[in-house]
């Protein structure tokens, strides 16, 4: 509940300090006394809109604070821990407003974005008036009254919990299937390159081993010949060798005669024939190693310059042929096994929209349960209201096709004022008092589920008296059984039934030629007099005392 409000420099307030307990508080005053300037300031503290004429003239800036005494689990603590503030004891909201317009904002003395405070303000405190522009305008926030008054807050988690899976499942199936496509264009293509370079089985190294042994072989073709024909003139049947042989074996037959002539020749000779024997050894070895089959050589071009040509077809160095032809292969078999995930996964997105439309259809019976439950809860409050000729109608239309988080129905709160009248949205077919008491007789009928911690009625009386100005008063008192009431009120009856009365006021300031607004916690002698001027206007009469005597006699 709010606990204390605290405004400085805010138009006519210089400095203005009220604690609040729980129940319901009224706040009465004259007309131009200031009550809708606490209402602008506690806004104001709630992120509403900053203006730089709030500020008291002649001062550069003024602030409001609002504290807050809460549950341990009310969602406001949730959003203090996302935004990483302490959310141990009060929660205080501080505003600054400069007069040069621009605003500050902060939680527990620790800075924060308008944006935050007015999410954390819209979980504390609800303000209501004749022109209310809140719950009772926005369908959405219908939707979520009404879940909140049906207790289906588990039924709208798992919807939401269900349509989150089924985007999921659509989102992987639209990414899948866009992959699946691209591989299906280029399927032809892989199958083509895969069985090529399959039949080809490209070996990593192989090309360059090839062009070694290419090499080497047409080096030797080249030597060859030379190689023979060396040969043939050192070994061959044309070679010196047989002549020499014959010459040495002539001398030695002369050997005996002439030693010392011949055998110096026959040595050398001897020397010469043995060179010729080795040299010829060394030829024959080089003919046999320079020996091929031509065949081979053909082959090894043949495979040689089929990896090169593959090479250039695909771009890819002979070396990376075999990694390649591994990387069609598998891209192949993504594509296949892709195929079989697009089955899989278009079985979960039916699985998932299925699973959503199950729920999103028990979500939506138990909204008409539930819708049928406020109708009547709201229809029970009316009469008293003098809306008894009135209808209230939670107004449910369903359609699959405008799913969403929320489910398939859109809710939205209708009236029929007069009978024979056509029925239409709330804040569109009732008139400012009928939409006050409208709302008062919803807020009521929500007050245990579906209502923030404080609620703040701006003159929601206005134009009515007597009876159903007495039925208001009742109504705010039942509504603040259950959480706090702050109510801005001229009508006595109302006031008589609050547990605290403040009356606000304008006096001069202190030192200063200017007033400034007051606000005063009543005793109960203040009280009666104050709901006795009420009753009679500028002059209070003895029997005005007496009426608002029974007044607060009545609503004890």
């Amino acid at each position: 509940m709010l606990a204390r409000l605290s405004i400085r420099d805010i138009i006519l307030i210089d400095r203005l300090d009220v604690d609040f307990d729980g129940g319901l508080s009224v706040l009465t005053g004259e007309t131009g006394a200031g009550k809708s300037i606490v209402l602008d300031a506690v806004s104001l503290a709630l992120g509403g809109r900053g203006d730089g004429g709030l500020v008291r003239q002649g001062e550069a800036q003024g602030q409001v604070t609002a504290v807050f005494d809460l549950a341990a689990d009310h969602p406001a603590r949730a959003i203090l821990q996302e935004q990483g503030i302490d959310d141990d004891g009060d929660l205080i909201l501080r505003r600054i407003q400069a007069a040069d317009g621009r605003t500050r904002a902060f939680v527990n003395d620790q800075p924060v974005s308008v944006q935050a405070l007015r999410a954390l303000g819209a979980t504390l405190v609800e303000i209501h008036g004749q022109h209310d522009d809140r719950a009772l305008v926005d369908p959405a926030a219908h939707r979520s009254l009404l879940d909140a008054y049906g207790g289906l807050s588990a039924e709208a988690q798992a919807v939401s919990a269900a349509w989150d899976r089924r985007r999921s499942a659509a989102r992987a199936l639209a990414e899948h299937s866009a992959r699946v496509e691209a591989a299906r264009r280029e399927a032809d293509f892989l199958r083509h390159a895969s069985e090529e370079l399959g039949a080809l089985a490209p070996l990593a190294g192989e090309e360059e081993d090839l062009s070694i042994r290419r090499q080497a072989m047409m080096r030797a073709e080249k030597a060859a010949e030379d190689l023979s024909e060396a040969y043939e003139a050192v070994a061959g049947s044309s070679g010196p060798s047989a002549a020499i042989a014959g010459a040495i074996r002539r001398l030695e037959r002369r050997a005996a005669a002439s030693p010392e002539l011949v055998e110096p020749a026959i040595k050398a000779l001897d020397a010469a024939l043995l060179s010729l024997e080795e040299g010829g050894a060394h030829l024959q070895a080089a003919l046999d190693a320079a020996a091929f089959d031509p065949r081979e050589l053909e082959r090894i071009e043949e495979r040689l310059f089929a990896l090169r040509a593959a090479s250039r077809k695909y771009t890819t160095p002979a070396d990376e042929l075999a990694a390649l032809a591994e990387k069609f292969t598998g891209e192949l078999a993504a594509i296949d096994a892709g195929e079989a995930r697009l089955v899989v996964l278009e079985e979960e997105v039916r699985g998932a929209e299925a699973a959503y439309a199950a729920a999103a259809e028990t979500l939506s019976a138990a909204r008409r349960e539930a819708a049928a439950r406020l109708d009547a809860a709201v229809m029970a409050e009316l009469p008293d209201l003098k809306l008894e000729r009135a209808r209230f109608v939670t107004e449910i239309v369903s359609d699959a096709a405008a799913a969403g988080a929320e489910g398939i129905d859109r809710v939205e709160f209708w009236v029929q004022t007069n009978p024979g009248s056509r029925a239409g949205p709330l804040a569109k077919v009732a008139s400012g008092g009928e939409l006050s008491r409208f709302m008062l007789a919803l807020k009521v009928a929500l007050a245990e589920r579906g209502s923030a911690p404080t609620l703040i009625f701006d003159e929601i009386d206005t134009g009515v008296g007597g009876a159903v100005a007495d039925a208001i008063g009742a109504r705010l008192a039942r509504l603040a059984r259950r959480v706090q009431v702050l109510s801005v009120t001229h009508a006595p009856q109302v006031a008589a039934r609050a547990g605290r009365h403040f009356l606000i006021s304008k006096a001069p300031a202190a030192e200063e030629a200017r007033v400034s607004t007051r606000v005063h916690a009543l005793a109960e002698g203040e009280r009666r007099e104050e709901i006795a001027r009420m009753l009679a206007g500028a002059s209070v009469t003895e029997e005005a005392r007496a009426a608002a005597a029974r007044l607060l006699e009545g609503a004890a």
